[in-house]
């Protein structure tokens, strides 16, 4: 998938590399990206099932052979043309076969999606598809698979991120948000229980006790009973937990980044959006004072900027640009504010006949181009060629001005360890000591940003954070620096295979659940991390 694929500019195995990094080239972290909510149907089926994720058609036909009594497709919008192509397989290979519809794709009504689909399933899964093979209802918490993605610097792997599926949906309702939306803003809460995300923590570490977490729940924070006791049962374990999570500035301002901390959590996407969007989400303490308050502390910040909102022109994105510039986010987003079915801005933009005519007369196309690269809809004074210039402008200023994420993650570490390095309280320590680790391991990772930065002066600020980090833990030993020769090979590589598209898509991953063939030990998937450089993982539901 992807560009030269044919697809959208955002399509792709990678969220993170194709939204977030990806005007970075050779610095940009790699991640593959599944559709894990099949493998945690799968998990809580009594029925026996296999999942397949990015199977090519070969592949796809010769499982189809094996005759299946269900084929459940998991999609998002943008790739409905995809599920056209496997629903004709599914037809053509295994005609007896049921198809049932699922993923954020199923936003689209009945008239778009019945064509395609004996079912479409728009509810939590595992209580639609237990009632469709007819087994008994089963309460949450489910059984928690445990998924793991593996995060990339220089083609090398560095850290393995275990995904804790804690929620579905979000009360907040901005009026772009399909996750919002798909769920009548309602939060459906797979874990209802600090101590039940505590457990599923407790599983990964058990077979691999390097992981870091993602917990899945659109606004984590917003229900701080359960937060604070997941917060209660880390310190009670004493665990040093890694955790990347999704928040709003309306969550985080219910609680002190010392409780922040002790929950293991050092990292967060947060909704930036618009200086002037309003959403609810974002009311709270001043947005500068939150996200200033977190680097310090050593939290790594993903920033997401929406352009193309009616009272944006070229001069307030550039104002609202330079205001998050300031703020120094470890990860920037920047989408084109587009129509989702299904949410209010979609109805508004329908109503008041502000779709391009193009999209109006081509229902195909407008699925396939709602990417959050393209321009959907009428603009009351921008052409969506200069929106999406401005795009384009925005990922490009936040490179050359701030330089290559994996740096900045590091000087985020690094004033975060400073903070914290002589705390009394020893769950601060604990953190301090996690950022030293990660630091320590990092050395090599500065030579090839010394030669390859995108300019002199991020090349000059790459060397100082070198130094800075050296002064506070010593010099490089011998291997640290042969090492360093590895990253900038790795790193020249890396170029080659991005620059003639080399190596750029996955393998079929294929998993049994309770077949009469030995299901795949998921011990397998978690392989031994080889030693490198290692920056936090930073891992996204592709649906969402």
């Amino acid at each position: 998938m992807g560009q030269k694929s044919g697809e959208g500019p955002s399509v792709g195995y990678e969220l993170l590399h194709a939204q977030v990094t990806r005007v970075q080239g050779i610095f940009s972290p790699r991640t593959v990206n599944v559709h894990f909510s099949l493998d945690y149907i799968a998990e809580n089926l009594d029925t026996p099932s296999v999942v397949l994720q990015y199977p090519s058609k070969r592949e796809l036909i010769r499982e189809l052979k094996q005759g299946y009594d269900y084929v459940g497709i998991s999609f998002v919008m943008a790739l409905m043309h995809k599920m056209k192509e496997m629903v004709a397989l599914i037809r053509k290979y295994s005609p007896k076969s049921k198809i049932v519809l699922g993923g954020y794709g199923t936003t689209l009504d009945d008239e778009a999606l019945s064509p395609y689909a004996d079912y479409i399933c728009r509810e939590e899964g595992v209580a639609y598809f237990r009632r469709l093979l007819g087994e008994h209802e089963i309460s949450m918490p489910y059984q928690h698979p445990l998924t793991v993605s593996w995060l990339k610097i220089f083609g090398l792997k560095v850290s393995g991120t275990g995904k804790i599926f804690a929620g579905l949906g979000c009360p907040n309702g901005c009026d772009f948000c399909c996750t919002s939306h798909y769920y009548s803003r309602k939060h459906i809460k797979l874990l209802p229980t600090g101590k039940d995300i505590y457990a599923v923590a407790e599983q990964y570490l058990e077979i691999d006790p390097k992981l870091v977490f993602l917990i899945i729940d659109e606004d984590f924070l917003l229900n701080k009973k359960r937060a604070m006791e997941f917060r209660d049962c880390v310190i009670k374990g004493g665990n040093k937990l890694s955790i990347f999570a999704f928040s709003s500035i309306k969550a985080l301002s219910q609680y002190k980044v010392e409780e922040i901390l002790e929950m293991g959590i050092d990292g967060f996407w947060i909704g930036y959006e618009g200086t002037r969007s309003n959403y609810a989400k974002q009311q709270g303490r001043p947005i500068p004072e939150i996200l200033t308050e977190l680097r310090e502390n050593g939290i790594t910040v993903l920033t997401s900027m929406i352009v193309g909102f009616d009272y944006q022109n070229q001069e307030v994105v550039a104002q609202e640009l330079e205001g998050l510039m300031d703020l120094k986010p470890a990860l920037s987003q920047f989408l084109i504010y587009g129509p989702v079915p299904g949410t209010p801005f979609h109805e508004r933009i329908i109503k008041q006949g502000l779709l391009q005519d193009a999209y109006v007369n081509d229902k195909q196309l407008f699925y396939r181009r709602s990417d959050g690269f393209t321009t959907l809809i009428k603009h009351p004074s921008l052409s969506p060629k200069e929106i999406e210039g401005i795009q384009q402008w925005c990922f490009e200023e936040d490179f050359q001005r701030l330089g290559p994420s994996i740096y900045r993650v590091l000087e985020t570490l690094l004033l975060g360890y400073m903070k914290l390095k002589d705390s009394p309280n020893p769950n601060l320590k604990r953190k301090s000591e996690f950022y030293e680790r990660e630091l320590r391991k990092a050395y090599p990772v500065f030579l090839p940003g010394r030669l390859f930065g995108p300019n002199a002066e991020i090349r000059r600020w790459i060397g100082d954070l070198e130094r800075r980090i050296q002064s506070e833990f010593g010099p490089a030993t011998m291997l640290q620096r042969l090492l360093s020769i590895v990253a900038v090979g790795a790193a020249i590589w890396t170029w080659l295979t991005l620059r003639f598209d080399f190596l750029q898509h996955p393998h079929l991953e294929r998993t049994e659940y309770r077949t009469p063939n030995k299901r795949w030990n998921t011990s397998s998937l978690l392989e031994k991390v080889p030693g490198g450089p290692a920056i936090p993982s930073v891992s996204v539901n592709l649906d969402s």
